[in-house]
């Protein structure tokens, strides 16, 4: 067992950590305040390959896999919520069409983004079927005018990148509307350009600026054989998509949290109180001690389930240890974000200081592809159907023994 990462992604680690601190750092502020698409980052970004980390080499990408993906946004997310969903948005999209599309779809579709003269975003939630994804209403009914083809017809809500997409993969119902069989669910590759697809609004948020996040309205849109994605009734490619992307929503948890927790120690490690120094005090040195354990065990989690994914291990007896990072590592960031904010006082909550960026920034996590308490059940689930590290064939752990 072998916990260094090899030399290709210690020198990726070490170019991205120079990128954040000379590209990431100085805009970060300035990102929230104006609220605008960060431009410039995106072509830092994209002049270094990072859209194609995750991409295989024969669609135009490096192939560093998640764990690639993984290491990547840890770094950016350290000063910049933002800049980690830009690079999420490379393989959040991408996914599906990675696992499940057809050669025709990833030599059309995924060149552009790992080049980054496209960009793509996900439409599976609606207002009233978040969680609850097949509680969708959006409807997919077969084109007449062409075998094979479909015609949607809906809302999709929360959908980061929204108005920056040339291209959405987008789930809809296949069969009956109010059917909550998981066959009646399917996706599909809907490009910005055609008619009836259009971005009615975008959200005003408490955090995460400058990435748009917003509805996606389907006006029977006619879809091309040759653009749905892998079988029809395909819900299960949904969950295969959203378990491969847990360890990336984690590593922006763990980036936020080392963040905060290194702004903060800087703060009281100069800030003088009592005639020494707020980092002289016991109980400060157990809130950093702590932080610091946390983000050690969020880091393993994550790179193990970056890893099992790499190894195609996101099926559902793997689910619980995908989950356990996301869920572990974004709560994290919430904890994280609140302690620093409260070792700078009152100074941590003016806009003098990034923590309070930290802090509006870090819930977002916990909701975003799959809640806190979706991945709680998953995790559960896992326990009690016995796939997680057990082990008694004799049945020793019965009760009474």
């Amino acid at each position: 067992m072998n916990f260094e990462l090899d030399d290709v992604y210690q020198d990726l680690q070490a170019t991205v950590r120079r990128i954040a601190r000379d590209h990431v750092a100085p805009r970060a502020r300035a990102i929230d305040a104006e609220g605008t698409y960060p431009d410039d980052l995106f072509e830092v970004f994209r002049s270094a390959g990072l859209f194609g980390l995750c991409i295989p080499e024969e669609y135009g990408g490096s192939g560093a896999g998640i764990l690639g993906l993984t290491i990547a946004i840890e770094e950016v997310a350290k000063f910049s919520q933002t800049a980690g969903l830009m690079l999420l948005l490379s393989r959040l999209p991408t996914g599906p069409v990675m696992i499940a599309g057809s050669e025709e779809q990833k030599r059309r579709y995924l060149p552009g983004i790992a080049d980054g003269t496209q960009r793509a975003s996900f439409g599976l939630s609606e207002a009233e079927a978040g969680s609850d994804v097949v509680g969708m209403r959006t409807r997919a009914v077969p084109d007449p005018d062409r075998p094979g083809g479909w015609i949607l017809s809906g809302r999709k809500s929360w959908i980061s990148g929204v108005r920056q997409a040339d291209w959405y993969t987008v789930f809809a119902k296949t069969g009956d509307p109010t059917s909550r069989r998981h066959d009646a669910i399917t996706a599909f590759i809907v490009e910005r350009s055609w008619p009836g697809v259009d971005v009615p609004r975008v959200d005003h948020k408490m955090g995460v600026h400058g990435v748009d996040t917003g509805e996606l309205l389907l006006d029977e849109v006619r879809v091309p054989p040759e653009n749905v994605i892998g079988e029809v009734g395909g819900f299960r490619l949904a969950m295969l998509g959203l378990n491969a992307m847990r360890p990336v929503v984690a590593a922006r948890g763990i980036g936020l949290a080392e963040g905060a927790l290194m702004y903060a120690t800087t703060y009281v490690r100069n800030r003088p109180a009592f005639g020494g120094r707020i980092a002289d005090f016991q109980g400060i040195q157990w809130e950093l001690a702590k932080l610091a354990t946390e983000i050690e065990a969020a880091r393993l989690l994550t790179y193990r389930a970056a890893w099992l994914a790499d190894q195609g291990r996101f099926t559902r007896e793997w689910v619980p240890f995908l989950s356990m990072a996301k869920y572990y590592a974004t709560e994290l960031a919430v904890r994280a974000s609140s302690v620093a904010l409260q070792l700078l006082g009152a100074a941590g909550y003016m806009s003098d200081h990034p923590t309070e960026l930290y802090y509006r920034d870090a819930k977002q996590l916990t909701i975003v592809e799959g809640t806190s308490q979706v991945q709680l059940n998953l995790i559960a689930r896992g326990v009690l159907d016995q796939h997680l590290w057990w082990d008694d064939p004799e049945g020793a752990f019965t009760t009474g023994w």
